[in-house]
């Protein structure tokens, strides 16, 4: 029995959001529309069991998941997350979303994705340790820098990848830097790395601003998720002139017409871990976030954030979806049909896997670029893809997402035609 089986996805979950996005495509792939199944079975999914010692003496057991979607085009690569509500089929959609997004600005991966679930706030920081170094253990048989890359992603972050690349290196015998991205720079990472989705998000938005009209300057922007995504493309935005005047996140959601100081917002958020202790602004209840009068609105939290009630009530012109996910396939087309432009998440949030690829790419050649030549290539590979997207959706009439899946489609069954069955 295929473990697909097993999966019963719900209107609203990540599984059947990616196979909706699918099946909206399949009319522009023309002959490679045969090869069409691959995408909508995972290649492989390990799920592992995670058993550490607690401070207290006791064992606990935590449940791990590692789904590699497509390798057709190359190595898997995909975060690891941390978070209470992880499943199966979440990983295995965020892994396929991963493939889309690799082939979308033309890198040499497949897609992947990994995940605990656990709420990591509860663990000490030794308990965190010993639990990671477990996982990447349990998941080693199947990782590699030739294999699969993990990556940070929710609740994970540059400590945790040391901790992975150091545990595989202690089992294959040998220091293996290129088995992650997003390490610390003195353990082979990336100058840029941890603020590159958020670039990736500004860099998309601003080209989507111009082609619609849309002066960034005086832009009035609203964020939800204030997290490295979030936090990071609100700061280049308010660096452009424009004025952020609504955040949510999980501690609750704040509005100010007139702006928030981003320094003072920084500043409670390393304090605090959220933003609800920030002072110069009106808290308003969560539901109220969708209602905010802005131009530019950027989800960078979770998946599945924007439902049809909340895509009729958005009152921004532009959408750029820092998360993975966030827009539900029905809110898509009420966006749509209201005239929201929307820049998808495996084009917009597509900067971090970018850097991530110039990391692996240091890490191979022993020689590393400077912080202004990672931007610069980031900002020409984001362009170039954005501008390719562009003008498909233009060429048959279609929305940024699908456009952005015919692209990368296209070449992810190009390269499962070329390669072949085998046996």
């Amino acid at each position: 029995m295929s473990f697909l089986s097993y999966v019963t996805p719900s209107a609203t979950s990540p599984w059947h959001t990616y196979l909706s996005q699918v099946d909206r495509v399949l009319p522009y792939l023309g002959h490679l529309a045969h090869w069409s199944e691959t995408l909508k079975r995972p290649k492989r999914a390990l799920i592992v069991d995670v058993p550490i010692e607690m401070d207290d003496g006791s064992v606990a057991h935590f449940e791990g998941y590692r789904v590699q979607h497509n390798l057709s085009r190359g190595p898997g690569k995909g975060g690891v997350r941390y978070h209470p509500d992880v499943t199966l089929e979440e990983v295995m959609a965020l892994s396929a979303w991963m493939t889309v997004k690799c082939a979308a600005v033309n890198l040499p991966y497949g897609g992947a994705k990994g995940g605990i679930r656990v709420d990591p706030k509860t663990l000490s920081q030794k308990e965190l340790e010993r639990m990671t170094r477990r996982y990447t253990s349990e998941i080693g048989i199947i990782i590699g820098p030739q294999r699969d890359i993990p990556a940070p992603d929710v609740n994970t972050n540059g400590q945790i990848m040391a901790w992975m690349m150091d545990t595989y290196s202690m089992n294959t015998g040998t220091t293996a830097t290129g088995v992650v991205t997003g390490k610390p720079l003195h353990l082979g990472g990336s100058l840029g790395r941890v603020k590159a989705t958020g670039r990736g998000v500004f860099v998309t938005g601003r080209e989507a601003a111009r082609r619609i009209g849309l002066n960034l300057n005086g832009a009035r922007i609203a964020v939800q998720g204030m997290g490295n995504v979030g936090s990071s493309a609100a700061e280049l935005f308010i660096g452009a002139g424009a004025t952020l005047v609504a955040v949510q996140d999980h501690t609750g959601t704040l509005v100010n017409p007139k702006g928030f100081d981003m320094a003072n917002t920084m500043a409670v958020l390393k304090r605090d871990g959220g933003i609800s202790g920030y002072k110069d602004a009106e808290k308003v209840d969560n539901e109220d976030f969708w209602n905010v009068d802005c131009d530019i609105l950027i989800p960078a939290a979770l998946e599945g954030q924007i439902t049809v009630p909340r895509a009729n009530r958005i009152k921004a012109k532009l959408v750029l979806e820092g998360a993975n996910g966030p827009t539900l396939p029905e809110a898509d087309d009420v966006l749509k049909e209201r005239g929201v432009l929307v820049v998808p998440d495996v084009i917009c949030n597509a900067g971090g896997v970018t850097v991530s690829y110039f990391e692996w790419v240091q890490d191979f050649s022993s020689f590393f670029w400077s912080e202004d030549e990672i931007n610069v290539r980031l900002d020409k590979i984001m362009v170039d893809a954005l501008k390719h997207i562009w003008d498909t959706a233009d060429h048959h009439k279609i929305t940024l997402r699908t456009a952005t899946f015919a692209v990368a489609c296209e070449r992810i069954l190009t390269a499962r035609e070329e390669r072949g069955l085998y046996p």
